[in-house]
């Protein structure tokens, strides 16, 4: 069981890889896998939109 980083709450997750990507199912925050041991997950940042500035 990992914390989300947005909303603090306890997710039940299985094997992990690196980089793997997960939702968080109380919040919906996309979660991307940065470590295995101990398991770490960042919030991926929205794309924002580009307005060629």
């Amino acid at each position: 069981m990992v914390e989300c980083p947005v909303c603090g709450a306890d997710i039940e997750v299985g094997e992990l890889e690196l980089h793997q990507i997960i939702e968080c199912p109380v919040c919906g925050a996309e979660l991307e896998v940065v470590g295995l041991d101990p398991i770490v997950l960042e919030e991926i940042p929205e794309v924002e939109e580009d307005w060629g500035e």
